[in-house]
């Protein structure tokens, strides 16, 4: 084969520098959502520079003059819209323990103790971040994945990890302006070669405490099954909506539900007009109705799914959504 003239590999070498200069060239697209470490959180901010969620891995105090064992770390606060309106609250002083979107479990047996992981002025247990496990990134999301150690007190001042979790938090685009996904999973196994129990009761797993200026008369709760915020607890739902007014103009959540989670479609507890208020408290708790045991060696899996936004969306809207999820594998 004969070689090359230098003509033809001057135009080469001409032909190479145009596309090595045209691709310099070219503005890459910006990604939708980066995260940045900082003051004990890993901030999610979008392209623009408009803050839109923080996972807390760093301890947060409790409030001055209060027990120092409501202090925790490893939720989820705030959460805003793409409009910037502040959707979670934390530490509120009806419940100091609320911290935003958050997950202990209330009543659990553990070595023939019970554990409440939940209300903190018990000193019984809690839940701590205990380390980044990865950060991802792509052009329409980024998350980041993290252990939890859910730690039992015990009697003689040690402590013991009963219960291990490891969270992947992500944040993606939706083709909606005005929408945004957080979705949440969860992966558990047993700390130790002892069964974990996470016995029956009202409320516990993920939960999501909304804003102050929200009451029972000028917000609002819809579940999948129609019923809403006067007949919601008690009920199961696929998903379950909250919303009302901030800074103007609607906003909310909407908690989807994965099919293969536990005890699904989820029973929920949720505060009623004649509980505080009418505030928003929304806890998808599978272990109201019954209990679940997490056995040594093996790996059992939440996944929600959390659409954020401003404006308006319907119900027809979240079903779609939902139907989508559930189509996807559990992972």
């Amino acid at each position: 084969m004969p070689n090359p003239s230098p003509l033809s590999l001057s135009l080469f070498t001409l032909h190479l520098s145009f596309l090595l200069l045209a691709s310099c060239a070219t503005p890459q697209p910006k990604s939708f959502v980066t995260i940045a470490d900082q003051d004990g959180r890993y901030d999610f901010v979008t392209a623009d520079g408009k803050p839109l969620l923080s996972y807390q891995h760093a301890t947060y105090p409790a409030p001055a003059g209060v027990d120092p064992a409501f202090a925790r770390s490893g939720f989820i606060h705030p959460v805003n819209s793409l409009a910037g309106q502040q959707l979670t609250r934390i530490q509120p002083d009806d419940h100091y323990h609320h911290y935003g979107i958050w997950n202990p479990w209330t009543r659990t047996s553990f070595r023939g103790k019970e554990i409440d992981f939940w209300n903190l002025k018990k000193k019984q247990g809690t839940v701590r971040f205990a380390g980044l496990q990865q950060l991802s990134q792509s052009p329409d999301s980024a998350a980041v994945t993290v252990l939890h150690e859910h730690v039992a007190f015990n009697e003689d001042g040690s402590e013991t990890v009963a219960l291990l979790e490891t969270q992947r938090i992500q944040a993606s685009a939706s083709e909606h302006p005005d929408r945004y996904y957080l979705d949440i999973v969860s992966e558990y196994r047993c700390g130790t070669e002892d069964p974990f129990t996470i016995v029956e009761y009202r409320y516990g797993g993920l939960c999501w405490r909304g804003p102050a200026s929200w009451n029972h008369e000028n917000s609002s709760l819809l579940t999948s099954e129609g019923n809403t915020r006067e007949s919601a607890d008690g009920s199961r739902a696929r998903w379950v909506l909250g919303q009302g007014p901030l800074a103007g103009q609607t906003a909310g959540i909407a908690i989807l539900s994965h099919p293969s989670n536990y005890n699904s479609p989820s029973p929920l507890r949720v505060w009623a007009k004649a509980n505080q208020n009418g505030e928003t408290f929304i806890n998808l708790a599978p272990t109201k109705t019954q209990d679940w045991t997490l056995e040594p060696g093996q790996t059992y899996r939440l996944r929600y799914r959390m659409i954020v936004f401003s404006g308006k969306i319907s119900a027809h809207e979240i079903d779609a959504e939902w139907q989508k999820l559930a189509a996807t594998h559990s992972r």
